[in-house]
């Protein structure tokens, strides 16, 4: 049975999932009934930083332009770009081999923004069921669950979780920050 974790919660994948070798991340979420005129093309990206937070190179930064992770192993991938968030399930997927992440990498920022939402007149007030999950590649199980529940009524950016090291094991914390500016401001922040 998963785990549900509430803003600011942290845990031990050791603790609660002993074994797991790789996860894929899920990220979802609907869109209101609003009309802005244009779709709702929210996008998933995955900051890889470096023990002060900050973001190791350009190529550490996962998006739909540069899907994997620059090591050998390709440990962090991008599976592709969901132009409209229509259906059920997951609507991007990010795939995480724990044993082959480079040391350099100590967090694994996992974030959303609203591509053009100044122009299109959106922002996260008009989003709702976001969550972020972590599931087990090999099991197929849902290891853990973050449900936004928060309503970010001008905010653009988000930051959903995070995955860290700490004392040799890798844990997650569920963030659920919100940023005005788009992917910009997650930039500036990991720069």
């Amino acid at each position: 049975m998963a785990i549900s974790l509430h803003k600011g919660q942290r845990v031990s994948l050791d603790k609660i999932a002993p074994g797991l070798l790789a996860g894929f991340i899920g990220l979802g979420w609907d869109t209101n009934k609003t009309d802005t005129g244009y779709d709702f093309d929210l996008d998933a990206s995955i900051f890889l930083l470096d023990g002060n937070e900050k973001l190791i190179s350009d190529e550490h930064f996962i998006f739909y332009n540069n899907l994997a992770s620059p090591d050998p192993d390709q440990s962090v991938k991008h599976m592709g770009d969901n132009l409209t968030g229509e259906g059920d399930g997951d609507d991007e997927v990010i795939l995480v081999d724990f044993r082959k992440v480079p040391a350099n990498v100590q967090r694994i920022s996992v974030t959303v923004t609203i591509h053009d939402a100044d122009k299109r007149g959106q922002n996260f007030g008009q989003v709702r069921n976001a969550y972020v999950r972590l599931v087990d590649v090999q099991t197929k199980n849902e290891v853990l669950r973050y449900d936004l529940e928060e309503d970010f009524s001008v905010e653009t950016a988000l930051i959903m979780a995070e995955l860290y090291r700490k004392d040799g094991e890798w844990r997650m914390n569920a963030v659920g920050a919100g940023y005005q500016g788009g992917l910009q401001s997650l930039l500036n922040r990991y720069q």
